[in-house]
């Protein structure tokens, strides 16, 4: 089903690149990737459409969209002040392909890494998107989505962000990519998705603390050491190869705010990984 389906994604990104789709799409209109898969994007404001940018590429929750994410003017705005395009992805139906989400197909069948490369094959051909100056975020069920990519296809992004989301169980073991940066975010009295999880159907929430530890032995990451910043108290580890792996807590609930997203791009920065 993988094969097939990134035949039809080539197919799709053909068609989407040519000259007539190219001025067809941004963040009031669909980026079509093929008849089926799509995302929108809203270069910094004042962009000269030729000089390269970075970008933050957005995983939406359950039931969402890309078009709800440009909705949001706070986080358009905070990107854009970054000098950044603003990338909002969007899945299949209601919910992500991911393993063992609720009445979801088997790992094997899942397709949302070919929709993820497609989506980078098509920005960083369309616009002055820099592939190297990549973050990944996303909420609940998108932070779900970005846990996924950063353990099956981490290289694609310079570091990720996922926020109150985490796998379903069976929690993976290890995840086939190398370790690279992950700065986690979730709130401590969220009920949505608990920090140990809860049962949705026929499938439970994975224990955030579980896959944690699993992604610190994968990547051998150190001691963690502490400290607060906004809202948050944090714990971070990092490893040989100056990898940074961290759990940040705020004391709400199934929430995000803005400054949350800011912030981790801010680390990449500082980590020389968006630079």
């Amino acid at each position: 089903m993988r094969v097939l389906l990134a035949f039809i994604l080539a197919l799709g990104f053909t068609f989407a690149i040519s000259p007539t789709g190219a001025q067809a799409c941004g963040p009031d209109t669909n980026c079509d990737i093929d008849d089926h898969r799509h995302y929108r994007i809203r270069m910094p404001e004042g962009h000269d459409g030729e000089t390269p940018v970075g970008a933050i590429f957005y995983a939406h929750g359950y039931k969402g969209s890309a078009k709800g994410a440009m909705r949001n003017q706070s986080m358009a705005k905070a990107v854009s002040d970054l000098g950044l395009a603003l990338v909002a992805l969007k899945s299949f139906g209601d919910d992500w392909f991911i393993a063992n989400a609720p009445n979801e197909p088997k790992p094997e069948e899942l397709v949302e890494m070919d929709y993820v490369d497609a989506v980078i094959a098509d920005v960083t051909t369309r616009f002055a998107v820099d592939p190297s100056k990549l973050m990944l975020t996303g909420f609940s069920a998108g932070g779900m989505m970005t846990w996924t990519v950063a353990c099956e296809n981490g290289e694609k992004f310079a570091g990720y962000a996922p926020m109150a989301g985490t796998f379903w169980e069976p929690t993976p073991t290890f995840c086939p990519s190398p370790a690279t940066h992950v700065l986690h975010t979730h709130g401590t009295s969220d009920r949505v998705v608990p920090l140990t999880g809860r049962p949705i159907l026929n499938t439970h929430q994975g224990n955030i603390s579980n896959v944690m530890s699993m992604y610190a032995n994968q990547g051998n990451f150190g001691e963690a050491k502490t400290y607060k910043v906004l809202d948050l108290e944090c714990s971070r580890s990092t490893n040989r190869q100056d990898k940074v792996l961290e759990i940040c807590l705020h004391p709400g609930g199934h929430e995000f705010k803005t400054q949350y997203i800011v912030r981790a791009w801010q680390e990449l920065e500082k980590l020389g990984a968006v630079n």
